[in-house]
């Protein structure tokens, strides 16, 4: 895929970029290595000011970061703002807050015959991040952030049709004052990731994308012996059941299937709605799917720009054949428009069985599957029914039904009443194949540290435990 700014409204070639040499990503590597030792040794607090200082940037720069990713990627251009809005304030969620979560943990003394213990949180050193381009900014921040503020350095990978955001972000920490090298953006193509990774210079990777993206990142690290944290794909459900606020929950419905054109890995995809509220709950979501307006990113009035790829339209097209020749009823949407650009229309459909690849594949576009259940046991068994398990959504006022649903539904979130999305204050990521690790909260900056125990005695001897190794 070449490295290039595509407007998915037209099909047109804006810009196009070579790919870094081998020269070039040693060089970069060296320069993260540099930054590394510079940074690891600054105090949090001249991070945070640094951090803020990124914040500030993207405030400032919002409307013009704003049109750059909705031209890249087509999102709609209030999406884009509020995309670096949710940017600024993670970089100030870890400006606030990195010191508490990284600080020693100690441990009582005398249980373990010392005069000091404790657990201290350090640094790896340079991080590999492999980032898609549906969230360009969001999805390489929330690795970004944490790790700056943890004291290691990023190489970024981005998607390559995304090469102008990937260009802003490379600068964008040098420029709110941190060391030189702490952040760089690598215009490579995906064949480059391997001898990136295999540098031993490079200490870890971090991916969101694509199942066999991670598979591939995962098997190099392994024989690298690297740490890694995977986030891939989601097919997430939406659980409907008859104690709902039904227009409430097909309203949200509609939003999170639609969010972002329907390019978003924790939007829900499977809508298992129980039985005795089918027919109303679909009414109404088919409604407000019909409703939203699909015209060009950058108009005020559109709810849903073009899918960012000629391929992703192909694919979005091709699964939803394959559900009409096997007998699925659609309810709206469910045809592409002829014209220039890779637009789909907000789509309906009924009648999904499991034979169909709606049901096993992730589809990724303004694309819902309904399903009908007979009971709460046979919502929670279509619900995890697949191999992802990233988010999961489920709509019920009752408070057991609500205790079950988060205990059952196999999946990293689990969001009642509500749309799962992504907060610095939670953990994120998956289960099965959605993947494994975690960004954000205490658990994402504590990814990519050493977690090292520190033993202190007395120079005049301590006693050793003879049971130990």
């Amino acid at each position: 895929m070449p490295i290039a700014t595509t407007n998915p409204v037209s099909g047109e070639v804006i810009k196009s970029f070579e790919p870094l040499t081998d020269e070039q990503i040693d060089a970069a590597i060296g320069r993260a290595v540099t930054g590394f030792r510079a940074l690891r040794d600054t105090s949090f607090e001249q991070r945070a000011a640094w951090m803020r200082a990124a914040a500030d940037l993207l405030d400032a720069e919002q409307d013009d970061v704003g049109a750059l990713m909705t031209q890249e990627m087509g999102k709609t251009l209030a999406a884009a703002k509020a995309e670096v809005t949710k940017c600024a304030n993670a970089c100030r969620f870890y400006a606030e807050h990195a010191e508490q979560f990284l600080a020693d943990e100690p441990v009582e003394p005398s249980s373990v015959g010392a005069v000091q213990a404790y657990a201290r949180y350090q640094p790896l050193g340079p991080v590999l991040a492999v980032m898609p381009w549906n969230f360009p900014l969001w999805q390489a921040m929330r690795f970004a952030a944490p790790a700056l503020m943890a004291g290691n350095t990023g190489l970024l990978k981005h998607a390559s049709n995304v090469p102008q955001t990937a260009l802003y972000l490379g600068e964008l920490f040098a420029r709110a004052g941190f060391p030189a090298g702490v952040f760089q953006t690598l215009l490579v193509g995906s064949e480059a990731v391997e001898t990136i990774l295999s540098d031993p210079r490079v200490r870890a990777a971090t991916l969101t994308g694509s199942e066999n993206a991670g598979r591939s990142i995962a098997a190099i690290a392994g024989r690298e012996l690297k740490k890694t944290v995977l986030e891939l794909g989601g097919s997430d459900p939406f659980v409907v059941l008859p104690t709902a606020d039904l227009d409430r929950a097909a309203q949200v419905a509609t939003t999170s299937r639609c969010q972002n054109n329907g390019q978003s890995c924790i939007a829900a995809k499977r809508f298992i709605v129980h039985t005795d509220v089918y027919d109303q709950f679909v009414d109404t979501f088919v409604a407000h799917m019909s409703a939203l307006t699909v015209g060009h990113p950058m108009m005020d009035t559109t709810d849903v720009g073009p899918l960012a790829t000629r391929q992703g339209r192909e694919d979005v097209q091709a699964q939803v054949a394959d559900a009409i020749d096997k007998g699925a009823t659609v309810r709206c949407g469910g045809k592409a428009p002829e014209g220039d650009g890779w637009w789909y229309p907000p789509t309906v459909v009924t009648d999904i069985t499991r034979d169909m690849r709606m049901f096993s594949e992730e589809v990724f576009g303004p694309v819902a599957g309904v399903y009908r259940a007979a009971s709460i046991a046979e919502a929670i068994e279509l619900a995890n029914a697949t191999s992802y398990g990233l988010g999961a959504n489920a709509w019920t006022d009752d408070p057991q039904q609500q205790r079950r649903l988060a205990d059952e539904l196999d999946a990293g979130a689990v969001f009642i009443n509500g749309m799962v999305t992504s907060y610095p204050q939670l953990p994120f990521g998956g289960v099965k194949n959605s993947g494994y690790g975690r960004e954000l909260s205490a658990a994402g900056i504590r990814e990519f540290c050493n977690l090292k125990s520190v033993w202190m005695g007395d120079s005049s001897g301590a006693d050793v435990d003879a049971a130990t190794e």
